[in-house]
């Protein structure tokens, strides 16, 4: 039986601001005496890990690693830009990405250690956000783009191509990082998405007075124009934007694309 009680382990995270597990461990590691308990957490950098686990990881950076037909993004997310920038955190980003790109989109899990490590050492909640890894099969080609700033990337690309070549999959996927499409196609939008706005487009238009007999070519013109905002295939293109990204690949196919962007 520990020498400690329930009672002690909440006083000691309220004392410290430490995580359950991490007080337990404390006062097992000093035979229940509380003082000693406080100072080994301290020492161990334990003492606010609790609260900081509760802080908003709204900064962070993203990682790209290609690999012949792999591409891998990985999100490490954290509290403050000051950390995001941090050399080391920068390099762990890195090293899930890669991590990922050879073994998959469940090999952060056996990098938590490494994840929890850096928290303790930069004293703040850092955690892994989103994962994504897209693998060209044949007749494919994937590629990347990073978008950078103060030393980390913070907007990131992958593009997978059937019947293109890399260069297209890297132009589309810097076009995708500016852009921002949420969809591929038109067909890809959810029917209920496309009836919400449809309907909003059509009440909107009324209180503006259009006439009854107007209203399905403004329903129709202005849907489009909301298409275009979020269908890849349909966005004016970035680096010409008198073609539309669809006509731009030719006979080229997007087969997937993914974009994580830090914070959003």
């Amino acid at each position: 039986m520990p020498g400690y009680t329930a009672k002690d382990v909440q006083a000691l995270r309220q004392a410290t601001g430490a995580g359950m597990m991490d007080a337990k461990k404390a006062l097992d590691e000093n035979d229940g005496d509380m003082d000693a308990a406080q100072r080994w957490l301290r020492e161990k950098g334990l003492a606010d890990r609790g609260k900081r686990v509760d802080r908003e990881a709204s900064q962070g950076a993203v990682a790209v690693v290609r690999q012949d037909a792999v591409a891998a993004i990985v999100e490490l997310r954290c509290e403050t830009d000051f950390v995001a920038k941090a050399a080391e955190f920068v390099s762990l980003a890195d090293e899930l990405a890669e991590a990922v790109a050879i073994n998959g989109e469940d090999a952060t899990e056996g990098m938590a250690d490494n994840v929890a490590k850096l928290a303790v050492t930069l004293k703040e909640n850092i955690s892994v956000g989103r994962v994504v890894r897209l693998e060209a099969g044949d007749g494919e080609v994937v590629d990347t783009y990073l978008h950078q700033q103060a030393g980390r990337g913070v907007n990131a690309v992958g593009v997978v191509l059937a019947g293109g070549t890399p260069a297209l999959a890297h132009d589309i996927a810097v076009h995708i990082a500016f852009a921002r499409p949420t969809y591929l196609s038109r067909e890809d939008v959810p029917d209920a998405e496309v009836a919400d706005e449809r309907s909003t487009i059509e009440a909107i238009s009324r209180n503006e007075g259009k006439p009854d007999a107007a209203l399905p070519k403004i329903v129709e013109g202005r849907l489009n124009g909301w298409f275009r905002e979020r269908v890849l295939l349909e966005q004016p293109y970035a680096k010409d934007d008198k073609q539309v990204v669809g006509t731009v690949l030719g006979s080229a196919k997007v087969v997937r694309f993914a974009q994580v962007v830090v914070g959003s």
